[in-house]
């Protein structure tokens, strides 16, 4: 992983920032599935409490320019500025982690113990409220499920930062809990 390219968004009146970051990352989704990726990870620069407007995506230089020449943005490259592929800074440098954050006790989990059996009716309210004290205040995107439909929210944890990199997989997302991408501003 030697070079990045900086996906910025530009939102404008009729799509703001978060809808904006949501699309550009499904679309993303959908390339990495394409290209059956295990080495591109994502980052996000600008991350305080919300994502940004930064998506930046890692990789070796090949690797991210065959990922461009599949134009996987279409429409959206209009909302989007600087996708140049650049060398990662040779001094600055932290890693890592970006992953997803799961929450254990889910709704439609709920739905299943209920319906296999698994939990007694008593337990039922108990359940709900342990599930709704477990709430994540993780950044965030919203995403369409290509095959259903149905929208759901990919919560994003951001490791500890640290000196050396760690090699790994990355899920066709860009996330991993092991391998870790450079962090810089």
């Amino acid at each position: 992983m030697d070079h990045y390219t900086d996906v910025t968004i530009m939102p404008d009146a009729e799509m703001r920032e978060n809808v904006l970051l949501n699309k550009v990352y499904t679309k993303l989704h959908k390339a990495l599935s394409s290209l059956g990726s295990t080495d591109i990870g994502v980052s996000f620069p600008d991350y305080n409490i919300k994502l940004g407007r930064v998506l930046r995506i890692h990789g070796t230089s090949s690797r991210l320019a065959e990922l461009q020449a599949m134009n996987w943005l279409g429409g959206l490259v209009s909302y989007c500025d600087d996708l140049s592929i650049t060398p990662i800074p040779t001094n600055g440098v932290s890693y890592r982690t970006v992953s997803r954050k799961q929450v254990n006790m889910t709704a439609a989990k709920l739905r299943r113990l209920i319906k296999r059996g698994s939990i007694p009716d008593a337990e039922v309210k108990i359940y709900k409220a342990n599930m709704f004290k477990q709430g994540l205040n993780n950044p965030y995107l919203e995403l369409q499920s290509a095959s259903n439909g149905h929208k759901h929210r990919r919560y994003i944890s951001f490791g500890e930062l640290v000196e050396m990199a760690t090699a790994g997989q990355f899920d066709q997302f860009g996330l991993s809990k092991d391998a870790t991408v450079p962090w810089y501003r």
